[in-house]
């Protein structure tokens, strides 16, 4: 099969697409991109920089993908940009390449359903699974799990992290990082409850969902130092969720700049 390439589309001899790579009109892709099977690159979309795509992936129009950091320290270093598989990412989305202040790469999951006037700046780390809504922005270094929901408009402060299954409200502003399972919102941002609806789409089992209900409580809701809640949470092993448990603990165990409480 030969790529169907729009005649108007401009792609370097030098990018490597696999043959079953769609290409609209319009649209520009440059020399260090490699973009795999099935993914379709809509029309007037911009792909750009050291740029890996993975398979099955769709791109609508106008979207610039791979461009230069707007960190006013880079200076041209061939950081890069992955994307896996099976993303959906919608009209005028900027996902920028990363640094070599860190990682060095901005690196995007599979599965994700990412909303119009995205922004992913350089080194975000978004996980798999996740909905971003319209006009959802992740500045510099921001992680997020799996399977989170970020509310339209909301912005995710520099170095933020998000944790797995966790849901962001809309219009929230993200200054501390946010706990797996949780869901927040607001301005100044405030914990509200767990995630369970999603939790329960997702097949959580009774028990874990029961062990999750008693994480939050200690968490939230027993006046207790953060300390003395991952001692507690600790303590909650051998009911059904252990795994739940470890994220927990693995997430406040790094939680330099504190969590939403």
């Amino acid at each position: 099969m030969t790529a169907r390439i729009h005649p108007t589309a401009i792609i370097d001899p030098a990018a490597e697409l696999d043959d079953s790579v769609e290409v609209g009109a319009y649209s520009l892709i440059g020399p260090h991109v490699t973009i795999g099977a099935g993914t379709v690159v809509g029309p007037h979309v911009v792909i750009e920089g050291h740029t890996t795509i993975g398979r099955d992936n769709r791109f609508f129009q106008f979207s610039s993908i791979g461009a230069p950091n707007q960190d006013k320290k880079y200076a041209g270093e061939p950081t890069t940009l992955v994307i896996g598989d099976r993303n959906t990412v919608r009209e005028f989305c900027t996902f920028n390449i990363g640094t070599v202040q860190d990682r060095g790469e901005t690196r995007v999951g599979d599965d994700n359903w990412v909303m119009a006037y995205v922004h992913l700046a350089h080194d975000v780390v978004l996980g798999n699974q996740c909905v971003l809504a319209n006009g959802a922005t992740l500045a510099g270094h921001v992680q997020v799990g799996d399977w989170v929901t970020i509310g339209g408009l909301t912005g995710v402060l520099q170095r933020m992290r998000i944790g797995d299954h966790a849901m962001v409200g809309f219009q929230a502003h993200v200054s501390q990082d946010v706990p797996p399972f949780m869901t927040v919102d607001g301005h100044p941002l405030a914990a509200r409850g767990l995630n369970l609806v999603g939790l329960r789409r997702r097949d959580f089992t009774a028990e874990q969902i029961a062990v999750v209900k008693q994480i939050h409580k200690l968490l939230y809701r027993s006046n207790l130092t953060l300390e003395q809640s991952i001692a507690e949470i600790g303590q909650l092993r051998g009911q059904g969720g252990d795994a739940e448990v470890q994220l927990m603990l693995d997430f406040l165990a790094s939680a330099a700049r504190g969590i939403v409480r």
